[in-house]
Protein backbone atom coordinates (compact mmCIF):
# COMPACT_ATOMS: atom_id res chain seq x y z
CA UNK A 1 0.00 0.00 0.00
CA UNK A 2 1.09 3.58 -0.65
CA UNK A 3 -0.45 5.88 1.95
CA UNK A 4 -0.43 9.16 0.06
CA UNK A 5 -1.53 12.69 0.85
CA UNK A 6 -4.71 12.66 -1.23
CA UNK A 7 -5.10 8.96 -2.04
CA UNK A 8 -4.23 5.45 -0.94
CA UNK A 9 -2.97 3.17 -3.68
CA UNK A 10 -3.05 -0.60 -3.23
CA UNK A 11 -1.16 -2.91 -5.59
CA UNK A 12 -0.76 -6.67 -5.76
CA UNK A 13 2.81 -7.59 -6.80
CA UNK A 14 3.72 -11.16 -7.74
CA UNK A 15 6.99 -13.02 -7.13
CA UNK A 16 8.32 -11.86 -10.52
CA UNK A 17 7.89 -8.25 -9.47
CA UNK A 18 4.95 -7.73 -11.83
CA UNK A 19 1.86 -5.76 -10.85
CA UNK A 20 -1.26 -7.93 -11.07
CA UNK A 21 -3.84 -5.34 -10.03
CA UNK A 22 -4.04 -1.83 -8.56
CA UNK A 23 -6.65 0.42 -7.04
CA UNK A 24 -6.43 4.10 -6.11
CA UNK A 25 -8.88 5.52 -3.58
CA UNK A 26 -8.92 9.33 -3.38
CA UNK A 27 -10.02 11.56 -0.53
CA UNK A 28 -10.13 15.26 0.23
CA UNK A 29 -8.07 16.86 2.97
CA UNK A 30 -9.69 18.85 5.76
CA UNK A 31 -8.54 22.50 5.68
CA UNK A 32 -10.82 24.25 8.20
CA UNK A 33 -8.51 27.24 8.74
CA UNK A 34 -5.43 28.83 7.20
CA UNK A 35 -2.31 26.66 7.70
CA UNK A 36 -4.42 23.80 9.11
CA UNK A 37 -4.48 20.50 7.20
CA UNK A 38 -6.04 17.44 8.88
CA UNK A 39 -7.53 14.07 8.08
CA UNK A 40 -9.75 11.62 9.95
CA UNK A 41 -7.53 8.50 10.36
CA UNK A 42 -10.53 6.32 9.54
CA UNK A 43 -10.59 7.89 6.07
CA UNK A 44 -7.11 6.44 5.43
CA UNK A 45 -8.12 3.03 6.74
CA UNK A 46 -11.38 2.82 4.82
CA UNK A 47 -9.64 3.91 1.61
CA UNK A 48 -7.12 1.10 2.16
CA UNK A 49 -9.83 -1.50 2.80
CA UNK A 50 -11.72 -0.44 -0.36
CA UNK A 51 -8.54 -0.55 -2.40
CA UNK A 52 -7.56 -3.96 -1.03
CA UNK A 53 -10.99 -5.38 -1.80
CA UNK A 54 -10.87 -3.98 -5.34
CA UNK A 55 -7.41 -5.47 -5.94
CA UNK A 56 -8.38 -8.89 -4.63
CA UNK A 57 -11.52 -8.92 -6.76
CA UNK A 58 -9.72 -7.76 -9.90
CA UNK A 59 -6.85 -10.22 -9.55
CA UNK A 60 -8.81 -13.23 -8.38
CA UNK A 61 -6.13 -13.84 -5.74
CA UNK A 62 -7.07 -16.02 -2.79
CA UNK A 63 -6.30 -14.82 0.75
CA UNK A 64 -3.80 -17.67 1.16
CA UNK A 65 -1.90 -16.35 -1.88
CA UNK A 66 -0.91 -13.13 -0.10
CA UNK A 67 2.47 -13.68 1.55
CA UNK A 68 3.07 -10.23 3.05
CA UNK A 69 1.86 -6.65 3.30
CA UNK A 70 4.30 -3.78 2.76
CA UNK A 71 3.81 -0.08 3.49
CA UNK A 72 4.91 3.04 1.65
CA UNK A 73 3.88 6.12 3.62
CA UNK A 74 3.81 9.90 3.61
CA UNK A 75 6.07 11.42 6.23
CA UNK A 76 5.40 13.83 9.09
CA UNK A 77 1.67 13.13 9.42
CA UNK A 78 1.11 12.84 13.18
CA UNK A 79 -1.50 10.83 15.09
CA UNK A 80 -2.18 10.94 18.82
CA UNK A 81 -3.71 7.68 20.10
CA UNK A 82 -4.94 6.40 23.44
CA UNK A 83 -3.86 3.22 25.23
CA UNK A 84 -5.97 1.07 22.88
CA UNK A 85 -4.50 2.70 19.76
CA UNK A 86 -7.62 4.77 19.04
CA UNK A 87 -7.00 8.25 17.59
CA UNK A 88 -7.88 11.06 19.97
CA UNK A 89 -8.24 13.68 17.24
CA UNK A 90 -7.80 14.03 13.46
CA UNK A 91 -4.34 13.32 12.09
CA UNK A 92 -2.25 16.48 11.60
CA UNK A 93 -1.14 16.11 7.98
CA UNK A 94 2.48 16.66 7.06
CA UNK A 95 1.85 19.97 5.23
CA UNK A 96 0.06 21.52 8.22
CA UNK A 97 1.93 24.70 9.19
CA UNK A 98 0.04 25.87 12.27
CA UNK A 99 2.98 25.17 14.63
CA UNK A 100 5.23 28.02 13.42
CA UNK A 101 5.56 29.56 16.89
CA UNK A 102 6.46 26.17 18.37
CA UNK A 103 9.02 25.54 15.61
CA UNK A 104 10.58 28.93 16.31
CA UNK A 105 10.68 28.16 20.02
CA UNK A 106 12.41 24.81 19.45
CA UNK A 107 14.89 26.41 17.04
CA UNK A 108 15.74 29.03 19.67
CA UNK A 109 16.16 26.40 22.39
CA UNK A 110 18.19 23.84 20.41
CA UNK A 111 19.45 25.85 17.36
CA UNK A 112 18.87 25.01 13.73
CA UNK A 113 22.54 24.07 13.38
CA UNK A 114 22.20 21.42 16.06
CA UNK A 115 18.91 20.15 14.64
CA UNK A 116 20.67 19.73 11.30
CA UNK A 117 23.68 17.95 12.80
CA UNK A 118 21.59 15.52 14.89
CA UNK A 119 18.54 14.82 12.71
CA UNK A 120 19.69 15.69 9.19
CA UNK A 121 16.88 18.27 8.78
CA UNK A 122 18.23 21.67 7.83
CA UNK A 123 16.05 23.69 10.23
CA UNK A 124 13.04 23.48 12.50
CA UNK A 125 9.84 23.76 10.49
CA UNK A 126 6.22 23.75 11.67
CA UNK A 127 5.57 20.61 9.60
CA UNK A 128 7.93 18.49 11.72
CA UNK A 129 6.12 16.26 14.24
CA UNK A 130 8.21 17.70 17.09
CA UNK A 131 6.64 21.11 16.50
CA UNK A 132 3.21 19.52 16.16
CA UNK A 133 3.55 17.70 19.48
CA UNK A 134 4.53 20.93 21.20
CA UNK A 135 1.52 22.63 19.57
CA UNK A 136 -0.76 19.93 21.00
CA UNK A 137 0.80 20.40 24.42
CA UNK A 138 0.15 24.16 24.23
CA UNK A 139 -3.25 24.25 22.53
CA UNK A 140 -4.90 20.88 23.24
CA UNK A 141 -3.54 19.95 26.66
CA UNK A 142 -6.24 17.37 27.33
CA UNK A 143 -5.41 15.50 24.11
CA UNK A 144 -1.70 15.75 24.95
CA UNK A 145 -2.33 14.37 28.46
CA UNK A 146 -4.42 11.44 27.22
CA UNK A 147 -2.04 10.46 24.41
CA UNK A 148 -0.42 7.09 25.08
CA UNK A 149 1.55 7.07 21.81
CA UNK A 150 2.47 9.67 19.24
CA UNK A 151 2.53 7.84 15.92
CA UNK A 152 3.25 8.50 12.27
CA UNK A 153 0.80 7.15 9.71
CA UNK A 154 2.92 4.06 8.95
CA UNK A 155 3.16 3.29 12.68
CA UNK A 156 -0.62 3.61 13.02
CA UNK A 157 -1.25 1.16 10.18
CA UNK A 158 1.32 -1.31 11.48
CA UNK A 159 -0.34 -1.30 14.89
CA UNK A 160 -3.79 -1.71 13.39
CA UNK A 161 -2.55 -4.56 11.17
CA UNK A 162 -0.20 -6.44 13.49
CA UNK A 163 -0.74 -5.03 16.97
CA UNK A 164 2.83 -3.74 17.48
CA UNK A 165 3.91 -0.16 18.13
CA UNK A 166 6.96 0.13 15.89
CA UNK A 167 8.53 2.79 13.66
CA UNK A 168 11.46 2.87 11.26
CA UNK A 169 14.11 5.47 10.50
CA UNK A 170 13.08 6.74 7.07
CA UNK A 171 9.96 8.31 8.59
CA UNK A 172 11.43 9.02 12.01
CA UNK A 173 14.30 11.19 10.79
CA UNK A 174 12.01 14.09 9.85
CA UNK A 175 10.22 14.06 13.20
CA UNK A 176 13.33 15.91 14.50
CA UNK A 177 13.19 13.85 17.70
CA UNK A 178 15.27 10.97 16.25
CA UNK A 179 19.07 10.96 15.96
CA UNK A 180 20.21 10.03 12.45
CA UNK A 181 23.57 8.66 13.62
CA UNK A 182 22.70 6.80 16.82
CA UNK A 183 19.32 5.61 15.47
CA UNK A 184 17.79 6.40 18.85
CA UNK A 185 15.39 9.09 20.05
CA UNK A 186 17.06 12.43 20.75
CA UNK A 187 16.84 13.04 24.54
CA UNK A 188 17.21 16.83 24.35
CA UNK A 189 14.31 17.18 21.93
CA UNK A 190 12.12 14.84 23.99
CA UNK A 191 12.86 16.96 27.06
CA UNK A 192 11.87 20.10 25.17
CA UNK A 193 8.58 18.44 24.18
CA UNK A 194 7.87 17.09 27.63
CA UNK A 195 7.57 13.44 26.59
CA UNK A 196 9.50 10.25 27.25
CA UNK A 197 10.40 7.36 24.97
CA UNK A 198 7.52 5.32 26.40
CA UNK A 199 5.13 7.56 24.45
CA UNK A 200 6.82 6.69 21.16
CA UNK A 201 7.01 3.41 19.21
CA UNK A 202 9.92 0.97 19.30
CA UNK A 203 12.50 1.66 16.58
CA UNK A 204 13.13 -1.13 14.04
CA UNK A 205 14.63 -1.29 10.55
CA UNK A 206 12.78 -0.80 7.24
CA UNK A 207 11.66 -4.06 5.64
CA UNK A 208 11.48 -5.91 8.95
CA UNK A 209 8.70 -8.46 9.46
CA UNK A 210 6.94 -7.59 12.70
CA UNK A 211 4.45 -10.45 12.78
CA UNK A 212 1.36 -11.90 11.17
CA UNK A 213 -1.92 -10.05 10.83
CA UNK A 214 -4.00 -9.67 13.97
CA UNK A 215 -6.97 -12.00 13.71
CA UNK A 216 -9.38 -9.05 13.92
CA UNK A 217 -7.61 -7.25 11.08
CA UNK A 218 -7.49 -10.41 8.96
CA UNK A 219 -11.22 -10.91 9.40
CA UNK A 220 -12.01 -7.29 8.55
CA UNK A 221 -9.78 -7.30 5.47
CA UNK A 222 -10.67 -10.77 4.21
CA UNK A 223 -7.05 -11.95 4.41
CA UNK A 224 -5.38 -15.03 5.83
CA UNK A 225 -4.23 -14.41 9.43
CA UNK A 226 -0.88 -15.98 8.49
CA UNK A 227 -0.14 -13.07 6.14
CA UNK A 228 2.99 -11.31 7.34
CA UNK A 229 3.19 -7.57 8.02
CA UNK A 230 6.47 -5.76 7.39
CA UNK A 231 7.70 -2.26 8.03
CA UNK A 232 8.13 -0.29 4.86
CA UNK A 233 9.64 3.14 4.33
CA UNK A 234 8.94 6.73 3.47
CA UNK A 235 7.04 6.91 0.19
CA UNK A 236 9.98 8.55 -1.55
CA UNK A 237 12.40 5.86 -0.37
CA UNK A 238 9.99 3.16 -1.55
CA UNK A 239 9.49 4.95 -4.87
CA UNK A 240 13.25 5.25 -5.36
CA UNK A 241 13.68 1.51 -4.77
CA UNK A 242 10.79 0.88 -7.17
CA UNK A 243 12.65 2.61 -10.03
CA UNK A 244 16.00 1.03 -9.18
CA UNK A 245 17.46 3.91 -7.16
CA UNK A 246 18.81 2.06 -4.13
CA UNK A 247 22.56 2.74 -4.18
CA UNK A 248 24.77 5.82 -4.77
CA UNK A 249 24.98 7.26 -8.29
CA UNK A 250 21.28 7.28 -9.25
CA UNK A 251 18.82 10.21 -9.03
CA UNK A 252 15.03 9.93 -8.95
CA UNK A 253 12.21 12.46 -8.99
CA UNK A 254 8.58 11.99 -8.03
CA UNK A 255 5.70 14.29 -8.92
CA UNK A 256 2.69 13.33 -6.90
CA UNK A 257 0.81 15.64 -4.56
CA UNK A 258 4.18 17.23 -3.87
CA UNK A 259 7.54 17.04 -5.69
CA UNK A 260 10.50 15.15 -4.28
CA UNK A 261 13.97 14.09 -5.32
CA UNK A 262 16.16 11.32 -3.92
CA UNK A 263 19.83 10.47 -4.34
CA UNK A 264 21.28 7.70 -2.18
CA UNK A 265 24.44 8.07 -0.07
CA UNK A 266 26.23 5.46 2.03
CA UNK A 267 26.66 7.50 5.22
CA UNK A 268 24.95 10.36 7.07
CA UNK A 269 25.84 13.41 4.96
CA UNK A 270 25.33 16.92 6.28
CA UNK A 271 25.04 19.63 3.62
CA UNK A 272 27.57 22.40 4.44
CA UNK A 273 25.26 24.90 2.70
CA UNK A 274 22.34 23.81 4.91
CA UNK A 275 20.01 23.45 1.94
CA UNK A 276 19.45 19.70 1.55
CA UNK A 277 18.29 17.44 4.36
CA UNK A 278 19.69 13.96 4.87
CA UNK A 279 17.21 11.14 5.57
CA UNK A 280 17.50 7.52 6.55
CA UNK A 281 16.79 5.37 3.50
CA UNK A 282 14.62 2.27 3.09
CA UNK A 283 17.59 -0.06 3.60
CA UNK A 284 19.48 -0.52 6.88
CA UNK A 285 22.43 1.84 7.36
CA UNK A 286 21.80 3.62 4.06
CA UNK A 287 20.87 7.30 3.68
CA UNK A 288 19.52 9.71 1.10
CA UNK A 289 19.73 13.37 0.24
CA UNK A 290 16.05 14.15 -0.08
CA UNK A 291 14.49 17.45 -1.08
CA UNK A 292 10.75 18.03 -1.35
CA UNK A 293 8.27 20.74 -2.11
CA UNK A 294 5.21 21.40 -0.01
CA UNK A 295 3.03 21.25 -3.11
CA UNK A 296 3.48 19.88 -6.63
CA UNK A 297 0.90 17.96 -8.60
CA UNK A 298 -1.55 19.23 -6.00
CA UNK A 299 -1.30 22.65 -7.68
CA UNK A 300 -2.49 21.10 -10.95
CA UNK A 301 -5.31 19.39 -9.07
CA UNK A 302 -6.26 22.72 -7.45
CA UNK A 303 -6.33 24.33 -10.89
CA UNK A 304 -8.34 21.47 -12.38
CA UNK A 305 -10.95 21.57 -9.61
CA UNK A 306 -11.28 25.36 -9.52
CA UNK A 307 -10.76 26.39 -13.14
CA UNK A 308 -11.18 23.22 -15.19
CA UNK A 309 -14.92 22.89 -14.93
CA UNK A 310 -15.34 22.54 -18.69
CA UNK A 311 -12.76 19.75 -18.75
CA UNK A 312 -14.37 18.02 -15.77
CA UNK A 313 -17.85 18.31 -17.26
CA UNK A 314 -16.69 16.71 -20.50
CA UNK A 315 -15.99 13.44 -18.67
CA UNK A 316 -12.93 11.26 -18.98
CA UNK A 317 -9.53 12.58 -17.93
CA UNK A 318 -9.75 16.31 -17.26
CA UNK A 319 -5.99 16.45 -16.62
CA UNK A 320 -5.32 15.10 -20.10
CA UNK A 321 -7.49 17.80 -21.67
CA UNK A 322 -5.73 20.56 -19.72
CA UNK A 323 -2.26 19.23 -20.52
CA UNK A 324 -3.09 18.70 -24.21
CA UNK A 325 -4.04 22.38 -24.48
CA UNK A 326 -0.89 23.39 -22.59
CA UNK A 327 1.26 21.39 -25.04
CA UNK A 328 0.25 23.84 -27.80
CA UNK A 329 1.67 26.78 -25.80
CA UNK A 330 5.34 27.61 -26.53
CA UNK A 331 8.03 26.72 -24.02
CA UNK A 332 8.19 29.41 -21.36
CA UNK A 333 4.42 30.01 -21.47
CA UNK A 334 5.10 33.31 -23.28
CA UNK A 335 6.53 34.98 -20.20
CA UNK A 336 4.25 33.48 -17.54
CA UNK A 337 6.13 32.17 -14.48
CA UNK A 338 4.62 30.49 -11.44
CA UNK A 339 6.07 30.11 -7.96
CA UNK A 340 4.11 27.01 -6.88
CA UNK A 341 4.65 27.48 -3.15
CA UNK A 342 0.94 27.33 -2.27
CA UNK A 343 1.63 25.81 1.16
CA UNK A 344 5.13 27.16 1.74
CA UNK A 345 8.43 26.11 0.17
CA UNK A 346 10.31 22.98 1.16
CA UNK A 347 14.07 22.51 0.94
CA UNK A 348 16.32 23.86 -0.47
CA UNK A 349 14.36 27.04 0.47
CA UNK A 350 12.73 25.63 3.63
CA UNK A 351 10.44 28.65 3.88
CA UNK A 352 6.96 27.91 5.28
CA UNK A 353 5.97 31.57 4.78
CA UNK A 354 6.44 31.46 0.99
CA UNK A 355 3.29 31.48 -1.13
CA UNK A 356 2.22 30.91 -4.70
CA UNK A 357 2.75 33.74 -7.17
CA UNK A 358 1.75 33.95 -10.84
CA UNK A 359 3.99 36.52 -12.53
CA UNK A 360 3.90 38.06 -16.01
CA UNK A 361 0.18 37.90 -16.75
CA UNK A 362 -0.87 39.74 -19.89
CA UNK A 363 -4.10 39.96 -21.87
CA UNK A 364 -3.00 37.35 -24.39
CA UNK A 365 -2.57 34.66 -21.74
CA UNK A 366 -5.20 31.91 -21.57
CA UNK A 367 -6.11 28.98 -19.35
CA UNK A 368 -3.69 26.86 -21.39
CA UNK A 369 -0.85 29.29 -20.58
CA UNK A 370 -1.55 28.97 -16.87
CA UNK A 371 -1.61 25.18 -17.13
CA UNK A 372 1.73 25.30 -18.97
CA UNK A 373 3.17 27.59 -16.29
CA UNK A 374 2.10 25.10 -13.61
CA UNK A 375 3.82 22.21 -15.42
CA UNK A 376 6.96 24.29 -15.93
CA UNK A 377 7.03 25.47 -12.31
CA UNK A 378 7.28 21.89 -11.07
CA UNK A 379 10.21 21.31 -13.43
CA UNK A 380 11.78 24.49 -12.00
CA UNK A 381 11.48 23.04 -8.50
CA UNK A 382 13.36 19.94 -9.66
CA UNK A 383 16.01 22.18 -11.26
CA UNK A 384 16.46 24.04 -7.97
CA UNK A 385 16.84 20.75 -6.10
CA UNK A 386 19.40 19.46 -8.60
CA UNK A 387 21.37 22.71 -8.17
CA UNK A 388 21.55 21.99 -4.43
CA UNK A 389 22.62 18.37 -5.01
CA UNK A 390 25.38 19.47 -7.38
CA UNK A 391 26.56 22.11 -4.90
CA UNK A 392 27.43 19.19 -2.60
CA UNK A 393 29.62 17.63 -5.28
CA UNK A 394 27.06 14.96 -6.22
CA UNK A 395 26.71 14.66 -9.99
CA UNK A 396 23.37 14.08 -11.71
CA UNK A 397 23.40 12.55 -15.19
CA UNK A 398 19.77 11.47 -15.62
CA UNK A 399 16.41 11.71 -13.89
CA UNK A 400 14.26 8.66 -13.19
CA UNK A 401 10.65 9.81 -12.87
CA UNK A 402 7.85 8.23 -10.89
CA UNK A 403 4.50 9.25 -9.45
CA UNK A 404 1.34 10.36 -11.18
CA UNK A 405 3.13 13.14 -13.05
CA UNK A 406 5.30 10.58 -14.85
CA UNK A 407 2.25 9.45 -16.84
CA UNK A 408 2.39 12.69 -18.83
CA UNK A 409 4.77 12.66 -21.78
CA UNK A 410 4.34 16.42 -22.12
CA UNK A 411 5.39 16.96 -18.50
CA UNK A 412 8.34 14.56 -18.79
CA UNK A 413 9.62 16.43 -21.85
CA UNK A 414 9.28 19.75 -20.03
CA UNK A 415 11.36 18.34 -17.14
CA UNK A 416 14.01 17.13 -19.58
CA UNK A 417 14.14 20.53 -21.30
CA UNK A 418 14.19 22.62 -18.11
CA UNK A 419 16.91 20.49 -16.50
CA UNK A 420 18.90 19.73 -19.67
CA UNK A 421 18.98 16.08 -18.62
CA UNK A 422 17.50 12.85 -19.98
CA UNK A 423 14.31 11.82 -18.20
CA UNK A 424 13.57 8.10 -17.90
CA UNK A 425 10.31 6.44 -17.00
CA UNK A 426 10.11 2.82 -15.91
CA UNK A 427 7.52 0.26 -16.93
CA UNK A 428 6.35 0.27 -13.32
CA UNK A 429 6.61 4.08 -12.90
CA UNK A 430 3.01 4.53 -11.75
CA UNK A 431 3.34 1.74 -9.16
CA UNK A 432 6.92 2.44 -8.07
CA UNK A 433 6.18 3.25 -4.42
CA UNK A 434 3.97 0.16 -4.05
CA UNK A 435 6.62 -1.95 -5.78
CA UNK A 436 9.31 -0.61 -3.44
CA UNK A 437 7.16 -1.47 -0.41
CA UNK A 438 6.47 -4.92 -1.87
CA UNK A 439 10.20 -5.50 -2.44
CA UNK A 440 10.98 -4.60 1.18
CA UNK A 441 8.20 -6.85 2.49
CA UNK A 442 9.06 -9.64 0.03
CA UNK A 443 12.74 -9.66 0.99
CA UNK A 444 11.75 -9.65 4.65
CA UNK A 445 9.39 -12.58 4.07
CA UNK A 446 11.97 -14.53 2.05
CA UNK A 447 10.30 -14.20 -1.38
CA UNK A 448 13.51 -12.64 -2.78
CA UNK A 449 17.04 -13.06 -1.41
CA UNK A 450 17.94 -9.35 -1.66
CA UNK A 451 16.69 -5.95 -2.76
CA UNK A 452 19.25 -5.93 -5.59
CA UNK A 453 17.92 -9.19 -7.03
CA UNK A 454 14.31 -8.06 -6.69
CA UNK A 455 15.10 -4.77 -8.49
CA UNK A 456 16.95 -6.59 -11.28
CA UNK A 457 13.89 -8.80 -11.76
CA UNK A 458 11.24 -6.09 -11.72
CA UNK A 459 12.61 -2.69 -12.83
CA UNK A 460 12.87 -1.93 -16.56
CA UNK A 461 13.14 1.36 -18.48
CA UNK A 462 10.12 2.12 -20.67
CA UNK A 463 10.84 5.51 -22.28
CA UNK A 464 13.64 8.05 -22.44
CA UNK A 465 13.08 11.78 -23.06
CA UNK A 466 16.07 13.74 -24.35
CA UNK A 467 16.27 17.52 -23.78
CA UNK A 468 15.48 19.77 -26.75
CA UNK A 469 18.28 22.39 -27.03
CA UNK A 470 15.98 25.15 -28.32
CA UNK A 471 13.49 24.71 -25.48
CA UNK A 472 16.33 24.39 -22.97
CA UNK A 473 17.62 27.84 -24.00
CA UNK A 474 14.19 29.39 -23.39
CA UNK A 475 13.95 27.66 -20.03
CA UNK A 476 17.38 28.88 -18.92
CA UNK A 477 15.99 32.43 -19.04
CA UNK A 478 12.70 31.38 -17.42
CA UNK A 479 14.62 29.70 -14.58
CA UNK A 480 16.60 32.90 -13.95
CA UNK A 481 13.28 34.76 -13.67
CA UNK A 482 11.96 32.05 -11.34
CA UNK A 483 14.97 32.42 -9.01
CA UNK A 484 14.99 36.22 -9.15
CA UNK A 485 11.25 36.38 -8.45
CA UNK A 486 11.57 34.22 -5.34
CA UNK A 487 14.53 36.24 -4.05
CA UNK A 488 12.76 39.55 -4.70
CA UNK A 489 9.69 38.40 -2.76
CA UNK A 490 11.58 37.17 0.32
CA UNK A 491 10.87 40.40 2.26
CA UNK A 492 7.16 40.10 1.42
CA UNK A 493 7.08 36.46 2.54
CA UNK A 494 8.97 37.31 5.72
CA UNK A 495 6.34 39.88 6.71
CA UNK A 496 3.45 37.43 6.35
CA UNK A 497 1.63 36.38 9.51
Amino acid sequence: MDLGTTAVKVALIDERGRTQATSTQEYALQTPAPLVVEQDPEVYWQAFTRGLSAVLNASGARPADIVALGVSAQGETLLAVDGAGRPLRPAIVWMDNRAQAEADELAAALSNERVHAVTGQVSMLPMWPAAKILWLRRHEPEVFRRTAKFLLIEDYFLHRLAGAYVAEGSLLCSTTYWDLRTKRYWPDMLAALGIGEERLPEVVEPGQVIGPLRSEAAAELGLDPRTLVATGALDQACGAIGVGNFRPGIFSECTGSNVTVVTVVDRPTIDPHRELPCFYFGLPDTYMMHAFSMTGGMVLRWFRDGFGREELAAGGDAYERLVRAAAAVPAGAEGLVLLPHFQGAGPPESNPRARGVLYGLALHHSKAHVTRAILESIAMIVHRMIDAVRAMGIEVSEIRCLGGGAKSGVWNQIKADVNRLPVLTMKNTEDAACLGAAILAGVGAGVWPSVAEAVALSVECEKRYEPDPAAATVYAEAYRTYRELYDALLPVFANRR
